[in-house]
């Protein structure tokens, strides 16, 4: 037979809120474990003679919350196989089934087989937190965990309860993350001891949390629901929500008429302002423009909506898929010494593998025909590398460089224009090629220059306009002087 585990609820507060069975078995004698003595109850239990065995001493030895339940729960069911078939009878605050983490692991014991679980249903704290609150429910709300909560659990319009709120560290800690989606200032409530005689209900601003609160297990935090969309504007459902609304019959005209093609050369541009804003190394600008990015994912998103045949749930559900399989060093199995040419190799395989069903007929099929065409040649040097068509040291590359040199030189000598454009082709070919060798980006390295020269040219500019002048009234000499002033100070 199964040792076993009775849980009895003690309610939200005062003695009278018991049931009768409950208020009978506990007081039908024998040893009764706590999980805390810091209970309204639990004071008046004792008052009239009963004896408990409480954990709150347990609580001392632990950093944090898991081990202790841990502790708790192995202790009970120690204690309950050691008990000659009597079993154990185990009081925690509220209900049972509500925010009690112990319960939780009994349960998971009783799942395997190691104990037999009868829980005593007391009333938990929400009925009397809705009432001190006056808050209906059916609206919606959230209850949380104060000592395992994060930003992204939230949902901004919905009620929101937080229990579990021990301390003054625990409440800094959840007015930090809370302050990631609410105002410093905006008012959240502590209901303290609902539904018995010292029921306080706290009004004050989320900054001052962890300043005011009193330190009692019987605190709940309440957080309103947001009143209005302006508290919205940083989560990605009202973006979504805003690029539907542009793209319905009564918004915008522009939106509407987008298509997949007509948005092509939007993604493109916006793709090399972020650039921009990156060698700019500013931050806000660099914020603006990953903005107009995902903009463009959106409303390619939207429009795949529209259409019937995919959305952004798709769009982030295949991302997020495709980035753990392809990352298997770090969501399944720990690879020591890992570097990153090793990981690149990895995913490479992984992909070969996912599209071995859908094998190009030219390892070079895969290549946008749209990139760039600098950015393409280094892809597909890349690509044939990686095929074993490559030169394995430097040398061979710098005389193939000469060599097209030489041949570009000779079709300029010729006034052969076509010949000229062919040649000077294979130039950047073989740069491309070696910047590849050299592990540098060409596309990326020439963008430098070019803003590198925007920046100089400009230099000429403001000097030549100091001493009123403009660069069509120059020469070359004193441009070329200023080049020289500009490049000696880092510009």
């Amino acid at each position: 037979m199964k040792p076993e585990i009775e849980i009895i609820g003690l309610g939200p507060g005062s003695l009278g809120q018991l049931t009768l069975d409950v208020y009978n078995r506990l007081k039908d004698g024998g040893m009764v474990y706590a999980r805390t003595t810091h209970h309204p109850v639990i004071a008046q239990l004792q008052s009239e003679g009963l004896e408990f065995e409480a954990f709150d001493g347990i609580y001392e030895a632990h950093e944090s919350f898991s081990p202790i339940y841990e502790e708790i729960a192995e202790t009970l069911l120690g204690a309950a196989a050691g008990s000659s078939g009597e079993g154990v009878r185990y009081v925690v605050p509220g209900h049972p089934l509500v925010a009690e983490e112990t319960v939780q692991l009994l349960l998971a014991a009783e799942a395997e087989g190691r104990v037999s679980v009868n829980i005593i249903g007391g009333a938990s704290f929400l009925d009397p937190v809705f009432s001190a609150l006056r808050i209906d429910p059916n609206d919606g709300f959230q209850l949380l965990d104060a000592t395992n909560f994060t930003a992204d659990d939230l949902s901004l319009t919905q009620h929101l309860f937080l229990s579990q709120l021990y301390d003054g560290f625990i409440a800094s800690e959840v007015k930090l993350t809370l302050m990631e989606h609410f105002p410093d200032d905006y008012e959240v409530i502590l209901v303290e001891a609902a539904g018995s005689p010292g029921e306080e209900v706290t009004r004050l601003p989320l900054y001052a949390l962890d300043r005011e609160m009193n330190v009692s297990n019987l605190t709940v935090l309440y957080v309103p629901p947001v009143p209005d969309e302006s508290y919205l504007s940083h989560t990605f459902k009202r973006l979504r929500e805003v690029i539907r609304i542009l793209r319905s019959p009564d918004g915008c005209p522009w939106d509407r008429k987008q298509t997949h093609f007509t948005l092509k050369r939007f993604l493109l541009e916006e793709a090399y302002e972020v650039l921009d804003a990156i060698d700019e190394e500013d931050d806000d600008h660099l914020i603006e423009e990953l903005g107009d990015v995902l903009l463009q994912v959106l409303l390619h998103a939207q429009i795949g909506e529209d259409e019937g045949y995919f959305n952004i749930a798709d769009v982030v559900a295949g991302l997020t898929e495709k980035m753990i399989r392809r990352h298997p060093h770090v969501f399944h199995e720990k690879i020591e010494g890992d570097r990153a040419e090793d990981v690149e190799l990895r995913w490479d395989k992984i992909k070969e593998m996912e599209k071995k069903d859908q094998t190009p007929a030219s390892l070079l099929d895969n290549i946008p025909r749209s990139m760039p065409a600098l950015m393409s040649a280094f892809e597909l040097q890349k690509k044939a590398a990686k095929a074993g068509f490559q030169w394995h040291e430097e040398a061979p590359m710098w005389e193939k460089l000469e060599e097209e040199l030489a041949e570009w030189k000779e079709a300029l000598t010729e006034h052969n224009d076509e010949e000229a454009k062919k040649e000077f082709g294979d130039v950047l070919f073989v740069l491309a090629n070696l910047a590849r060798f050299f592990k540098i980006q060409p596309e990326e390295a020439l963008l430098m220059t070019n803003r590198k020269f925007i920046r100089r040219f400009q230099y000429i500019e403001t000097q030549l306009k100091a001493n009123g002048k403009k660069p069509e009234t120059s020469d070359l000499t004193e441009m070329d002087r200023y080049w020289d002033e500009a490049k000696k100070k880092g510009i």
